[in-house]
């Protein structure tokens, strides 16, 4: 068995903004800028990279100078990027966020046209690559019919992060009309999963994801920490005490947490455990991705006492 993961979605080129002052609408506000390659798919790939695994990255690059410098610093990680295409007439993606004094995104703009070309037939030709993967992990940042393709023809355990509230349905979508009605993980968090099941409760809206055919839901609920089933049990995951910086990139971080849990042979829910000990670490800096995330979860996991084998960790 193949010990590659497989990472599918965007590569964007990150540009976050953080007041250091209070926010006066249609004004200048002091504040520290921060510019690197990201995206989801690239910030999972990049912290499963760090966290020790071999890493491939399946997407877009555009032919700007965004799109060359995404490219150096995926290269530089170790990346490989055999499966990602340049399309030199299109631009690359773009993310750009404003954070609050406390580290809050108030507002964001994903500019991420070029991602639409990661659909059904660029798939094809690289399903078979993509299924000698130990697990591969797709973003929502690709198209439903896209997720649809997966779903229907990746025979390797599939994990989908939904992004965003506005792409959170994309996935649904996909479970809907898939000829498997079948997805092993899905992570996503209390505004998305609300949204896209309608309901009222993250409690409902599990169950509901449940029974479309995810076999593990990861709600994230910020301070009040994780909800999760398996269909048949519930568990809830008290937060761990964090001093957030910058929130940016804690779901990303969550979500490769989940995969390197499962690499390790790890059960659910006690994934969700190692999950939130990754997004501790994003939360402790203004990066997107901390390049220390692999001793921050072995010392969280000392100080909070926290075993591999023990559910509720923090």
């Amino acid at each position: 068995m193949s010990n590659k993961i497989t990472v599918i979605g965007g590569i964007n080129m990150d540009i976050s903004a953080t007041m250091t002052a209070p926010l006066v609408e249609r004004d200048s506000i002091p504040g520290q800028v921060a510019m690197s390659s990201g995206g989801v798919a690239r910030n999972i790939a990049h912290n499963l990279r760090l966290l020790g695994h071999d890493v491939r990255l399946v997407s877009v690059l555009g032919g700007d100078i965004f799109g060359r410098i995404c490219h150096e610093q995926c290269t530089e990680l170790g990346l490989d990027l055999s499966l990602t295409k340049r399309i030199d007439e299109m631009r690359n993606g773009l993310y750009l966020c404003i954070n609050d004094r406390q580290g809050d995104m108030v507002t964001a703009v994903a500019d991420m046209d070029i991602v639409s070309r990661i659909n059904p037939e660029f798939l094809c030709e690289r399903i078979d690559a993509i299924n000698q993967s130990a697990v591969v992990i797709a973003d929502t940042n690709i198209a439903a019919d896209s997720l649809q393709f997966l779903l229907d023809h990746c025979t390797m355990p599939l994990m989908v992060d939904t992004v965003s509230t506005a792409k959170a349905t994309r996935i649904a979508q996909a479970l809907q009309q898939s000829a498997t009605h079948h997805l092993h993980t899905l992570k996503l968090n209390r505004q998305e999963a609300l949204a896209m099941t309608e309901c009222d409760t993250v409690e409902a809206a599990a169950s509901q994801l449940a029974a479309l055919g995810v076999q593990h839901v990861y709600i994230t609920l910020g301070s009040e920490g994780v909800y999760c089933t398996n269909g048949t049990r519930h568990e809830h995951l008290a937060a761990i005490t964090t001093q957030v910086v910058n929130t940016t990139g804690a779901g990303d971080a969550f979500v490769a947490g989940l995969a390197h849990a499962f690499m390790n042979g790890i059960d659910w829910p006690e994934c969700g455990a190692w999950a939130q000990l990754a997004a501790h670490s994003a939360l402790l800096t203004p990066m997107t991705v901390n390049p220390d995330i692999t001793s921050i979860m072995q010392s969280a996991k000392k100080a909070i006492g926290c075993r591999s084998s023990v559910v509720g960790c923090g």
